[in-house]
């Protein structure tokens, strides 16, 4: 037993300089980090940096860089979270090397290097693939919905923009007649030039969440014509043409209406000059009491009934309508498995051991629409994995220049003909959710109920899936496709974004893609100090 404790000198004076490389231990995770971005190339970073010149000297962007790494990594994203830890937690003290930025700094550096990130997540994916890693036997597309950096409660309708606007431009005339009766209508000579207002004032917001929704009316009202062109012309050559598009049932039976209608009036007076003695009970049938006018007629209320009951649902659905967030416009209302958040849908594509080797983020509800431009993005990945991947790769299991990708697994939500038959790898598309689709494989009558919808290509997929080889591939979708989701928004507790704008977002959250990647190549033990050394040799 000791016969007293250790003494605790807070007053002691170093006699010499402190070595951080002895406050952590040997091998500690932030030393790996700081050599590994030490190999990439990060002069996107400084190339909008100044140096030279009077003034103090600036933050070393790669330390800066150091330090929103270690942030992510560790769930923290809040500038001013990261500057307090500068002060306190001792790997970002190692990171920062005696600096101390504050949080005015971190935040501008972040908002200014959105340009670099995607340098910088292809920086990441090369080291990867040196590191062996990158597996493409099997790869799995997933989206994911991500919180932005806004409040469901400041969506507003298109009536509510336009009153917003009005008010403001109330607001600044009342202000400009107030100035001028103060200071005269002349120039003070003190004014803020015209180009130093942000372009994100909540006024110019307003202007760009109505500019948004008028593209949008004008954009579904094109699309409404081209659908209704396009059945006009099959239903004229005598084609099946299933039911008419939606918002343009009514139109075109009033069509359909005006049509039969006037081959009526023009058979009846055909009638009228061939036998105009003939009447039936004393005159002689009309137009409305013709059979198919009188069809083509019931076919117009119904589909005015159709209409209303589907603007009905929709009101019900949606709310009052489209709306804008005037936080950020880009923005969307998404739904979730636990009701609607204002944010993003994140695409990510994902390799057999858990990389992420391509990503957007997009504002579209639906993943359908990225399922041909995620994989042609991963085609490219993959060839730039497969021209910096080692002969064998780590384990052995890739073949020496190998860069195809050989299966891509995806969800119900990107099943369609077109993404089943566009250019690319081989792939195994949901056409229901996987307990019905194996539960349509175990039932000799052929299905479930409810499993016959689609063209050809969806047929064919939906008995591929039936098969032993189809149910086994599809089963590491899930494992494949949302541990990387699960990452980052569990471990990395990165659940809402911090940068406003689709770009900014978009920038954001390819960023957390790359740290999540750096952490897979750290944690599976492929990013080691001795890997390093062999890679800086």
């Amino acid at each position: 037993m000791a016969k007293s404790y250790r003494p605790v000198d807070r007053d002691q004076v170093f006699l010499l300089p402190p070595d951080m490389r002895e406050w952590l231990p040997a091998g500690h995770p932030v030393f790996v980090v700081i050599e590994a971005l030490g190999l990439l190339d990060t002069s996107a970073f400084h190339a909008g940096r100044r140096t030279g010149g009077a003034g103090a000297a600036g933050y070393d962007p790669d330390m800066l860089l150091g330090v929103l790494v270690w942030g992510y990594a560790h769930g923290e994203s809040s500038s001013r979270r990261m500057e307090g830890l500068c002060r306190t937690d001792v790997a970002f003290r190692v990171i920062c090397g005696g600096n101390l930025p504050d949080h005015s700094t971190i935040a501008r550096f972040r908002k200014e290097s959105g340009e670099a990130v995607a340098g910088f997540f292809t920086e990441v994916l090369v080291l990867c693939a040196r590191l062996g890693m990158g597996r493409l036997g099997v790869v799995a597309l997933d989206g994911t919905k991500i919180a932005a950096s806004a409040s469901k409660s400041a969506n507003r309708t298109e009536a509510k923009l336009r009153e917003l606007a009005e008010q403001a431009v109330a607001a600044h005339a009342a202000a400009d007649a107030a100035e001028d009766e103060l200071y005269g209508e002349g120039r003070r000579g003190d004014e803020v030039p015209p180009e130093a207002w942000s372009p994100r004032g909540r006024a110019g917001r307003i202007r760009e969440a109505l500019a948004q929704l008028e593209a949008e009316r004008e954009a579904a009202q094109a699309e409404r014509e081209a659908k209704a062109a396009e059945f006009r012309v099959r239903q004229q050559a005598g084609k099946r043409t299933g039911p008419a598009p939606a918002g343009a049932a009514v139109a075109l039976a009033e069509e359909n209406l005006a049509r039969v209608t006037a081959a009526r009036e023009a058979q009846l007076a055909a009638l009228q000059e061939r036998d105009a003695a003939r009447r039936r009970g004393g005159r002689r049938a009309g137009v409305e009491d013709y059979c198919r006018v009188r069809e083509a007629a019931a076919k117009v209320e119904r589909a005015r009934q159709r209409e209303a009951q589907r603007q009905a649902a929709v009101e019900q659905a949606a709310g009052p309508g489209p709306v804008r967030n005037i936080t950020d416009p880009d923005s969307r209302l998404m739904p979730t498995r636990n009701g609607f958040i204002q944010g993003y849908n994140a695409q990510n594509v994902t390799s057999e051991d858990g990389l992420v080797i391509a990503t957007r983020l997009t504002d579209d509800t639906t993943d359908m629409a990225w399922f041909a431009p995620m994989t042609a993005q991963a085609q490219q990945a993959a060839a730039l994995i497969g021209a910096h991947r080692p002969p064998g790769g780590q384990d052995g299991r890739d073949a020496p220049g190998s860069s195809g990708i050989g299966l891509v697994l995806a969800d119900a939500g990107y099943c369609s003909e077109a993404n089943l038959t566009c250019d690319g790898p081989d792939r195994l598309i949901a056409t229901g959710k996987r307990r019905d689709l194996e539960d349509a494989a175990r039932d000799e009558g052929g299905g479930a109920a409810g499993q016959d919808w689609g063209g050809p290509a969806v047929q064919d997929m939906r008995e591929r899936l039936r098969t032993e080889d189809g149910i086994e591939a599809y089963r590491h979708r899930g494992h494949i496709a949302e541990t990387p989701h699960g990452h980052i928004k569990h471990n990395m507790r990165f659940r809402q974004l911090s940068m406003r704008g689709k770009a900014s977002a978009a920038a954001e959250w390819t960023f957390a893609c790359a740290i999540c990647n750096l952490l897979k190549a750290l944690t599976t033990g492929h990013l080691t100090p001795q890997a390093l050394a062999r890679l800086a040799g």
